[in-house]
């Protein structure tokens, strides 16, 4: 292979810097792999590559970090838990992503997916308290603060909603749907505040 993989830690941590794009592609997936939630701000640094790569790779890398909560039991719960949420089984998804709060009240990410099954639920309210729940353990959270944005625009609250967009790119810039949701919104804003004259 031309572009080894980072053996160690350290080594992956040399080549987040690296000059060539696939050394730091490497580098992110080894973190994304083997690293600690404390390495979320290394892949952070890295949705801002310049490389479109790496910044996809640093994406689903944070996504990757995030699932894994570090005890067998809760992952196992959290795998149940989205089977339910994907089959329409809204109820015991819930239930298991309670349980999984109850738990491990730390995990950011039982939290967030629970938002996810109440804001598909339709039940916002529940959604947006959950939403302050992972942002209060991991203010970078962009996939939860892209949600408060999705659950203000269904409250057709499209100010709001542009605001936490707005938000979730300053924190990960690569996520094309939400730059596609704000201008949509503000299409709506416009008309919204036309019928108001």
């Amino acid at each position: 292979d031309a572009f080894p993989a980072p053996a160690t830690r350290e080594e992956a941590l040399a080549d987040l810097e690296h000059a060539l794009t696939e050394r730091r592609a490497e580098a992110v997936v080894w973190i994304a792999n083997h690293g600690r939630p404390g390495d979320q701000r290394l892949l952070l640094k890295r949705l801002h590559d310049e490389s479109p790569f790496v910044r996809g790779y640093a994406e689903r890398g944070l996504w990757l970090l995030w699932s894994r909560s570090g005890e067998a039991e809760i992952d196992r719960l959290m795998a149940a838990g989205v089977e339910q949420m994907q089959a329409g089984r809204h109820r015991e998804a819930v239930a298991t992503f309670s349980e999984v709060i109850r738990r491990r009240p730390a995990y950011a990410e039982g939290w967030n997916k629970r938002a996810t099954v109440h804001y598909l639920a339709g039940d916002y309210q529940k959604s947006l308290a959950d939403c302050d729940e992972v942002v209060k353990r991991n203010p970078q959270h962009f996939g939860a603060i892209s949600g408060y944005g999705q659950i203000y625009f269904r409250l057709e609250q499209y100010d709001k909603a542009i605001e936490y967009w707005r938000r979730a790119l300053e924190v990960n810039p690569n996520m094309l749907g939400v730059e596609l949701n704000i201008k949509g919104a503000e299409q709506l804003l416009k008309e919204k505040r036309g019928r108001a004259i």
